[in-house]
């Protein structure tokens, strides 16, 4: 290469900056020039700071001593760069290394819950859930009776809303949402399905508690002609944490986890929430009429569903 080639790329390069840069000065304000002797200094050297052209301030400014000339600047300062963000997967990474602290913290408030409900005044939400629950308990065996005599007519919509078929659905769903939100490297959408995640965990650490240390019998063990009133610590052969018991739903308690979740964080257009909580109340009723739970377990789980999705997970969140 020869040598006079460098400098004339260097300065090509240098012109196509000054003319970028004097069709973004305003009219009428003062533009930057550069030296001869800048316009050579090579890459890797440096050149005195830019100053502004102007004669009749030249003429009436006295000479500077040498000493107070500016510094040198590299010529790098003379071309800006737009700081680059951070990847993608630095991004997933930071936003699932909060997780396990995020669960644990979940847990630590659960559990403490009865003390800070009676502190912050939580106890009127928390009377009423109960209430509700054991009124819905005084008609369980009644709903238990009809769900048993009244199996044929629903048998479409009970497969349709069986068990394995509503887990199915709701991981697969879940699991669609999050690969897309991916391809699509939308954060928003990515943090929505670990905070469903976190909310159904948390759920399903209190189902299996609650499910043992009630051991409710579910309706559909009970045999024909059954009265389905004794149902209360029957089931203890799957031991401790084994989370076999009908109270509450377990199934019940985590799609309402993830519908609130999507319905709080998608409120526009309307129809999302609709359609979300619509499909937690179908899960729900088919828990009945397939005698998976009784009224009061549906209940329960759609209630604790919601409340730790929207006020113990989400509620942690600045902003949805």
């Amino acid at each position: 290469m020869r040598k006079w080639l460098s400098p004339a790329l260097l300065l090509c390069a240098i012109l196509v900056v000054q003319v970028c840069a004097a069709q973004e000065t305003p009219q009428g304000k003062s533009q930057v020039t550069l030296t001869p002797e800048e316009l050579a200094a090579g890459p890797g050297e440096v050149a005195t700071a830019p100053t502004v052209s102007n004669p009749a301030a030249d003429a009436a400014a006295p000479e500077l001593p040498a000493s107070s000339a500016p510094a040198l600047l590299p010529i790098s300062f003379l071309t800006s760069t737009t700081p680059r963000g951070p990847s993608e997967w630095r991004v997933m990474g930071n936003q699932w290394k909060g997780v396990a602290p995020d669960l644990l913290g979940d847990q630590k408030r659960m559990w403490l819950f009865p003390f800070s409900a009676a502190a912050r005044h939580h106890w009127k939400p928390t009377l009423a859930i109960i209430g509700a629950t054991g009124l819905l308990m005084t008609v369980d065996a009644h709903d238990a009776r009809w769900a048993r005599n009244n199996l044929q007519p629903l048998s479409g919509f009970n497969n349709v809303l069986a068990g394995y078929n509503t887990a199915t659905a709701t991981e697969a769903f879940a699991s669609a949402f999050y690969l897309a939100a991916i391809a699509r490297r939308n954060s928003y959408d990515q943090q929505t399905f670990i905070l469903a995640g976190e909310a159904v965990i948390d759920a399903e650490i209190l189902t299996t508690v609650m499910k043992d240390l009630g051991g409710r019998e579910a309706p559909v063990t009970y045999p024909t002609g059954g009265n389905f009133t004794d149902s209360w610590f029957k089931v203890y052969h799957g031991g401790w944490l084994g989370g076999i018991g009908s109270m509450p739903s377990g199934h019940e308690i985590a799609i309402m986890a993830v519908a609130t979740t999507f319905a709080d964080r998608y409120p526009h257009p309307a129809w999302h929430r609709w359609v979300a909580y619509g499909l937690a109340a179908a899960v729900g009723l088919s828990r009945v009429t397939l005698q998976a739970h009784f009224t009061s377990d549906t209940f329960a789980g759609g209630a604790l569903g919601y409340v730790i999705a929207h006020y113990l997970v989400l509620g942690r969140q600045p902003s949805n």
